[in-house]
């Protein structure tokens, strides 16, 4: 039988805090009519169908931190990240279908790339709304903590309100130093 993954990313742009990937195989009995890329859902939209595919679904949850995106690069970080999701699935897939056009290093996965794949396959689509509620819950709690850069609204990407923030309260230890503009600021 055929175990089919699907795995992408999110967080890639933001200026702020670790980067998230996911890995969904999905059950036969979800309806897959429901799944979209997390960016055409509305934010309750996408929480309703995180818990929807987690019930239907064997998922798990990689990251790379701020050190390792500063360290290796974003697109690298974003990589491991997908492999790390990957890596903790508890049944290993046949094939694993990956968002965009790089694919992680992993041995012994049968692995493609899927250009728009969060549009076009179920469980790339599945993958993309858990990897983004998930961010979102992370970066939503250190809003929290600070306030001034309206991180619960553009989470944490570069806004206009984001850069003014920067600028009028500096940047804290969760902004990543080597994107621009941090790093001209520094």
């Amino acid at each position: 039988m055929k175990i089919l993954a699907g795995v992408d990313e999110v967080g890639r742009g933001s200026l702020i805090g670790p980067v998230y990937a996911a890995a969904v195989i999905l059950n036969k009995t979800i309806n897959k009519k429901l799944l979209k890329d997390s960016k055409s859902l509305s934010k309750l939209k996408r929480e309703e169908l995180d818990k929807y595919i987690k019930k239907n679904s064997i998922w798990a949850i990689g990251q790379a931190s701020i050190k390792e995106i500063e360290k290796i690069n974003i697109l690298h970080a974003s990589l491991l990240a997908m492999k790390r999701a990957i890596l903790k699935l508890k049944k290993k897939p046949s094939l694993v279908l990956i968002d965009g056009n790089k694919l992680p290093d992993l041995k012994n996965y049968k692995l493609e790339y899927v250009i728009k794949g969060d549009q076009k396959i179920p469980s790339i689509s599945a993958a993309s709304i858990i990897a983004k509620v998930s961010r979102d819950r992370f970066i939503t709690k250190l809003s929290k903590q600070f306030i001034n850069y309206g991180w619960d609204t553009n989470s944490g990407y570069g806004t206009k309100e984001h850069l003014r923030a920067i600028k009028k309260f500096g940047i804290t230890k969760y902004h990543r130093k080597t994107f621009s503009p941090i790093c001209d600021l520094l």
